[in-house]
């Protein structure tokens, strides 16, 4: 099943805190993404917290983004 991105909050240990549609709300950790691509640029956390709901999923202002499914899938779900 596919849930959209409403919601993105950073946090000072590279962890997301993601708000779906289905009213859940997640933690994702970026941690092993900061050696890939796009994403070594976010090792700066003033660059990491620029991050915002872009459609239905998550981007950064150098364009690096995640498909939400993943987002989804690899993240765990915390208390409302």
């Amino acid at each position: 099943m596919y849930f959209a991105v409403i919601d993105v909050k950073a946090m000072n240990d590279f962890h997301l805190i993601l708000t779906f549609d289905n009213g859940e709300k997640r933690r994702f950790d970026m941690n092993p993404y900061l050696e890939k691509g796009l994403f070594h640029e976010l090792k700066d956390i003033s660059e990491f917290k620029k991050v915002r709901v872009s459609f239905d999923t998550i981007e950064w202002e150098n364009e690096a983004d995640f498909d939400p499914e993943v987002l989804y899938d690899q993240s765990v779900q915390i208390a409302n």
